[in-house]
């Protein structure tokens, strides 16, 4: 979701192969997008497009082929995977805020250090694992969800390198619909495509080691790569930091491009989510944070943004569309997952408590990553 430089160094069992892998299906999205209503935060009625796409981003980076379904009543029409980071776990909690499922990863680690976990957590297609990166650790990991055993990794824990096998600061792994595990390598400034089965990269974006917006030939420190359901990806890149030059770039599923758009009012872009309008809802991973939804031609159309008071955000690095129109999103330092009415600007549901870093129960500690589970999928917990 983003790339912290100074972060100390993360532990995840290395396990030697793919095991047991399940073919992949396409899955349903779940998600509808934004509500377009006027809100107390700054929004417009205009919205842009995205040269005939009106798919949503599919949370397990499935296509959206199903039929629609009634969408249940309340801020969080399903369940939430979060990846509570500091705690070194997995959690998957209900819309009455119960914990349904959970999982430490591997505490005390690899080296006898304690590892500050999963960055990010995303349901596969098959909907009976959980794909995951440690973006200081260098390696990313599919888990079976009945078992809690990591079944596959890739990458050399605690070690950067850009040879084959090696990453340097993953970012944003998942498992794509047809089998291949995307994962974004900032440092390396690229997109790869792996065959788990193999462990060899298929495809990749950008040149290894050289930073430069130029995509899809080279980028600027790529922190998202988001599925897209006709078969493209969505790359967020950093940019030059914290001087409002990141961008958002929609390549094709062919690896041409489509567009790329330089994100305006955010500093620190993170992890960019396609709408069913054609529009692009980005999360600043700042301090105060803020999540805008901005045209394809660069026109913000949402703006939430608090500077102080309950609602202010620091440092989000994952805001994700619900299928009611609200936002969800991963307040990562102060501690808690909210829900955003896009409508009244107002957090309208939270895990967790703003500011109190905790493993208790209803408490969080730096969570860096969520997912949204629609109740119709079958997640066996």
């Amino acid at each position: 979701m983003k790339n912290r430089w100074s972060r100390p160094l993360l532990a995840l069992t290395t396990v030697a192969a793919c095991i047991g892998l399940v073919a992949c299906g396409q899955a349903p999205s779940g998600s509808t997008g934004l509500n377009t209503s006027s809100t107390n935060a700054t929004h417009s009625n205009k919205t842009g497009s995205a040269n005939g796409s009106n798919a949503a981003k599919s949370n397990s980076a499935g296509a959206n082929n199903t039929k629609p379904v009634a969408v249940p009543k309340g801020p969080l029409p399903g369940d939430l995977l979060i990846a509570d980071r500091g705690n070194d776990r997995l959690l998957i909690v209900n819309p009455q805020k119960k914990v349904l499922w959970q999982m430490t990863i591997n505490p005390g680690g690899v080296f006898g250090v304690n590892s500050l976990g999963p960055d990010d957590s995303f349901i596969t297609p098959d909907h009976r694992h959980i794909i995951i990166n440690e973006e200081n650790n260098n390696v990313i990991a599919l888990i079976d969800i009945r078992t809690k055993k990591i079944v596959w990794t890739y990458g050399h824990p605690g070690v950067a390198g850009s040879q084959p096998g090696y990453l340097n600061t993953p970012d944003d792994a998942y498992m794509l619909p047809n089998g291949l595990v995307s994962v974004a390598d900032i440092k390396n400034q690229r997109i790869l495509f792996i065959n788990p089965k193999t462990n060899k990269i298929v495809k990749q974006y950008g040149i290894t080691g050289y930073r430069y917006h130029n995509p899809p030939k080279s980028f600027e420190a790529p922190n998202g790569d988001t599925p897209l359901p006709n078969g493209g990806t969505l790359v967020t890149e950093i940019g030059s930091g914290y001087t409002g030059q990141g961008y958002a770039d929609y390549i094709n599923p062919n690896g041409t491009m489509r567009y790329s758009v330089n994100l305006p009012l955010v500093a620190y872009p993170s992890d960019t989510q396609l709408l069913p309008n054609g529009n692009l809802l980005v999360a600043d991973y700042s301090t105060p944070g803020r999540v805008i939804e901005v045209t394809p031609q660069g026109k913000v159309v949402f703006n939430y943004y608090q500077t102080s008071g309950p609602g202010a955000l620091n440092s989000p690095s994952l805001a994700m569309p619900l299928p009611n129109g609200d936002i969800v999103l991963n307040d990562d330092f102060n501690d808690r997952i909210v829900i955003i009415d896009p409508k009244t600007g107002k957090i309208v549901w939270q895990y967790g408590v703003k500011g109190v870093a905790s493993s208790k129960t209803g408490y969080l500690n730096d969570p860096d990553g969520l997912d949204f589970i629609p109740l119709s999928w079958h997640v066996p917990i």
